[in-house]
């Protein structure tokens, strides 16, 4: 990407998530594109690849505030899980690395078979969960039902979580953290389904107390280009007790009830949200300080040149705001995360063609 596309791209994107971030104007409520001024923000742009070569990153998690000290990661540090290996074979990344003050430096690296996917999630108590998908050869044809690693906060896999009932290619995850106790929801690449693993957690490690299938019914493939177009952003809202959950080949966006309570499948839930001018691939998924939903697309699915790697605003009633697009070229976006604070927020999206992840610091 030359500079000038990459400095037009910064403007466009810390506009947009400005409006995303701030309160919004009856005309962007209406999904009209909004006129206000670009309004700068500091932005930092940090490259992801580690030493050994790892590319493609896909999962995006911020340490939160009330993380412990004494690891090698801190608060407001943002981590970022690498799927593919210096190769670029999909599914064989074996790293994590951490971003602080714009300088990435490792924080994770474990040991072949790994594909460390968008299943990044780090708890209050001091423990990383990372979702691990592999594949011998970087095909889907190849890849096994994986598991959930736990890693401690100075960067050593303590435990794994292997259920092939529950964790059946980690695709992606969210996480209701409660300190000593954890919900932790899993979309599976190679079936469809959303499992929720209720977690023990303490200074000893993460065990699982229970499990639970809260959704299935979603459409899933192997996919050459994107690995796998399966269910896989996960946000959930725990005042309403609903699971939102993007899926890809299905190009929707569903909301499932009771999931954090349920003990029986409920199906793919309601759609919320369905799209065919502005989703193209349904992806990864956070959620706004505003309460809305952000939402990437893979291009895969329904994919549209004029529209490559798009970040898409819109309410959780089904109401288009905006879209953004943070690389000129198709199959950029994946991860994204939000972390609010009092005054600011932060925003990081990584563009896997780029290799690299951009964090944004807007007023609230």
């Amino acid at each position: 990407m030359n500079k000038k596309s990459l400095s037009f791209m910064r403007m466009t994107l810390a506009a947009a998530l400005t409006m995303a971030f701030a309160s919004l104007t009856p005309a962007a409520e209406q999904g009209t594109q909004n006129s206000a001024p670009f309004l700068p923000s500091p932005i930092v742009t940090v490259s992801t690849v580690p030493s050994n070569g790892d590319v493609n990153p896909y999962g995006v998690a911020f340490v939160p505030p009330s993380f412990p000290t004494g690891g090698t990661i801190q608060a407001g540090d943002v981590l970022v899980s690498n799927f593919n290996d210096s190769q670029n074979l999909q599914g064989t990344g074996t790293t994590i690395v951490r971003i602080r003050n714009g300088a990435q430096s490792l924080f994770f690296q474990g040991t072949a078979p790994l594909g460390l996917s968008t299943a990044l999630q780090v708890l209050k108590m001091g423990y990383v969960l990372v979702g691990n998908f592999p594949s011998t050869d970087g095909t889907c044809g190849t890849a096994t039902d994986g598991s959930i690693l736990v890693i401690n906060s100075s960067g050593q896999e303590v435990s794994s979580i292997v259920n092939n009932q529950m964790i059946v290619g980690p695709w992606d995850s969210t996480v209701y953290d409660q300190g000593s106790t954890a919900k932790l929801f899993v979309a599976n690449g190679l079936n469809g389904t959303i499992s929720r693993l209720d977690l023990l957690v303490s200074s000893t490690g993460v065990t699982v107390q229970s499990t639970a299938t809260v959704a299935s019914g979603y459409q899933y493939q192997c996919d050459p280009a994107a690995f796998v177009d399966a269910p896989t952003g996960l946000v959930y809202e725990p005042s309403t007790n609903t699971l939102y959950v993007a899926s890809t080949l299905d190009n929707e966006v569903f909301a499932v009830p009771d999931a954090g309570t349920t003990e029986q499948d409920q199906g793919t839930g309601a759609i919320i949200y369905q799209d065919q001018k502005h989703l193209h691939g349904a992806l990864a998924v956070t959620l706004a300080p505003n309460g809305h939903l952000l939402v990437s697309n893979n291009d895969v699915i329904n994919g549209d040149p004029t529209q490559p790697s798009e970040i898409v605003e819109f309410t959780t009633s089904g109401q288009f705001i905006k879209e953004l697009s943070v690389d000129p070229n198709q199959g950029g976006a994946f991860g994204l995360s939000v972390q609010t604070g009092k005054t600011t927020s932060q925003f990081a999206a990584v563009d896997d063609n780029q290799s690299n992840i951009s964090i944004w610091t807007l007023p609230n």
